[in-house]
C-alpha cells in the first residue's frame, strides 16, 4: 500500500512539474512575466521567490494538478510599464506556443522515458504461447501450446521481430484497432519447425481494446509447465493429496498441454454451477499417481468457475529486452506516436458508441498500476510513467474548454476570424467544459471503484 501511494505521488509530481514547466519555460522565452508556478492546488505548503520581481514557486496541499499564473490584464490591473509582459498582449502565435508547450512537454517526456526504458532494459516473458482457448481466433489459426512467435506482419512481406510477449500483445492490439489480420512466423519453443499462420482478427467483430482483448483472441499467459506450486492448506488440491512439484500429466484421461490448459479445465469444471470431480494423473518423484480432485465453485464476473486453491505452473521463461542509443530513441518516438493515435482512436470510438466508457480510468486505477510497475522494477515504472505522460499530453490537447486544447481552439477561431471569442461565449463554453470534465471524471472514478469491487 505504501509503495502504491508513493509511486502514485511521484508519478503526479513528475508529470505535473514537466507539464507546467513547459508552459513556464516558453512563457519566459516569449517575455511574459510568470507570477506563480504551483504544483498542486489549495493551501500553500511551501513557497520560494527568486528576487522581488521573480516567479513564486509553490507546493500546495492538493497534489492533483498544478498551474502557471501569468501577468494578464483579464485577471487584474497591470502597471503601464509592464503591459508588454502581459500574456494577453502577446501575439496569437506566442499565446498558442505558450499554451501548447505543456502538452508538448509531456509528449517529449514520454519519448525520453520510453527510450530510457529501452536503454535500461526489462525482463519480459518470451513470446512462447500456452494452449489457445477453445474455438478462439488463435486456435482456428493453428496455434499450439509451446509455439514461439518470432515475427509478425500485416502484409506478409514486411516482418517485425517479436522480442517478448509484451511485443506480441502490442502488435495484436494495433492490428485489432486497425481491423486487420496479423500474420505470425512461429516455431516450436526450441526454435525448430518454422511455419507461418494468420490471426483473423477482424473475425472478432470488435475494435474495442480492453483487459479482455487477449482472452477474446485466445491468448492467455505465456507458456508454463503444468507443475504444481504452493498448495493452500485445506483447499481442494490439498484435500486430494496433491503436493508442490507434482507434474500433471492427464486430467480425465486427456493429456495436459501446459499450465494454462490445466487452469482452463479447472475453471470449466463448474460450468453447470457445481464443480464436478476430476481424475488427475501426476508424476511425483518418477512415479505416476492417480488422484481424485473436486474443485470448489466460486462466482467470478457473473459466472461460476472452479478453483483448487493452489498455484499452478512454473515461472515463464524470461528474456532481457534492451536496445541501443539510437534504436531506443527511435522506438521512443514511434511508441509515443502510436500511443497518441491509439488514445485518440479510443476516445473517438467512445464518443460515437463503438467502444465502452468502461475503458476510462481514473486516479485509483493509475495509483494501482503505479504501485504494480514500481514493484516490477525501474524499467517497468519508467514505461508506465511514459504511458501516463502520453495520455496527459493527448487529453490536454482535446478541444474542451478548461483544457489547453480548448484555449488553442479559441486561438484558432481568432486566427480565422481576426477577432477573439466574445466574453459571453467564453463564459458559456467554460461552463459547458466544466460540466463535460466533471462527467468524465465521474465515469472514470465509477470505473475505478467497479474494478476494485470486481464488477468490471
Amino acid at each position: 500500500m505504501i509503495t502504491t501511494v508513493l509511486a502514485f505521488l511521484l508519478t503526479l509530481a513528475i508529470l505535473v512539474v514537466i507539464h507546467e514547466y513547459g508552459h513556464y519555460r516558453v512563457a519566459v522565452a516569449c517575455g511574459v512575466k510568470v507570477l506563480r508556478f504551483s504544483v498542486g492546488f489549495g493551501r500553500v505548503l511551501w513557497s520560494r521567490r527568486r528576487g522581488p520581481d521573480g516567479t513564486e514557486f509553490v507546493v500546495s496541499a492538493l497534489p492533483l494538478g498544478g498551474y502557471v499564473r501569468m501577468l494578464d490584464e483579464r485577471e487584474g490591473p497591470v502597471a503601464p510599464e509592464e503591459l508588454h509582459r502581459a500574456f494577453n498582449r502577446q501575439s496569437l502565435a506566442r499565446r498558442a506556443a505558450i499554451v501548447g508547450a505543456g502538452p508538448a512537454a509531456n509528449l517529449l517526456l514520454a519519448v525520453l522515458l520510453f527510450a530510457g526504458a529501452q536503454w535500461i532494459g526489462t525482463d519480459e516473458p518470451r513470446a512462447v504461447l500456452s494452449a489457445p482457448l477453445a474455438s478462439s481466433v488463435a486456435e482456428r489459426a493453428g496455434l499450439r501450446s509451446g509455439d514461439w512467435v518470432r515475427a509478425v506482419s500485416r502484409d506478409g512481406s514486411a516482418w517485425t521481430d517479436v522480442r517478448s510477449m509484451n511485443d506480441l500483445r502490442w502488435q495484436i492490439t494495433q492490428a485489432v484497432l486497425d481491423g486487420e489480420a496479423l500474420q505470425l512466423s512461429v516455431s516450436d519453443r526450441r526454435g525448430g519447425g518454422s511455419r507461418t499462420l494468420q490471426l483473423d482478427l477482424p473475425r472478432l467483430g470488435t475494435s474495442e481494446v480492453d483487459a479482455t482483448l487477449m482472452r477474446q483472441v485466445g491468448l492467455g499467459q505465456p507458456y508454463s509447465e503444468p507443475v504444481m506450486g504452493e498448495i493452500r492448506p485445506d483447499g481442494p488440491a490439498a484435500q486430494a493429496g496433491l503436493r508442490a512439484g507434482d507434474r500433471v500429466l492427464e486430467v480425465d484421461g486427456r493429456p495436459v498441454a501446459d499450465a494454462q490448459d490445466l487452469r482452463e479445465r479447472i475453471r470449466r469444471s463448474a460450468v453447470e454451477g457445481t464443480a464436478r470431480p476430476m481424475l488427475w494423473r501426476v508424476e511425483r518423484s518418477g512415479q505416476r499417481v492417480e488422484l481424485e480432485l473436486r474443485p470448489r465453485a466460486v462466482e467470478e464476473s457473473g459466472q461460476r468457475i472452479g478453483r483448487v486453491d493452489a498455484y499452478i505452473g512454473l515461472p515463464a521463461e524470461m528474456v532481457t529486452v534492451q536496445r541501443g542509443l539510437w534504436e531506443g530513441l527511435r522506438l521512443g518516438v514511434q511508441r509515443t506516436w502510436e500511443l497518441s493515435v491509439l488514445t485518440l482512436k479510443m476516445l473517438g470510438r467512445m464518443l460515437i458508441g463503438e467502444a465502452s466508457l468502461r475503458n476510462l480510468s481514473g486516479p485509483l486505477t493509475i495509483a494501482d498500476y503505479a504501485g504494480q510497475s514500481a514493484q516490477q522494477g525501474i524499467g517497468y515504472y519508467i514505461g508506465f510513467l511514459a504511458l501516463v505522460s502520453v495520455s496527459l499530453g493527448v487529453l490536454n490537447l482535446l478541444p474542451l474548454p478548461m483544457l489547453d486544447g480548448g484555449h488553442l481552439m479559441y486561438y484558432l477561431f481568432e486566427g480565422l476570424t481576426g477577432r477573439p471569442v466574445s466574453e459571453l461565449w467564453l463564459g458559456r463554453l467554460q461552463r459547458g467544459g466544466i460540466a463535460i470534465l466533471l462527467a468524465l471524471m465521474s465515469v472514470a472514478l465509477f470505473n475505478d471503484v467497479a474494478r476494485l469491487l470486481g464488477l468490471h
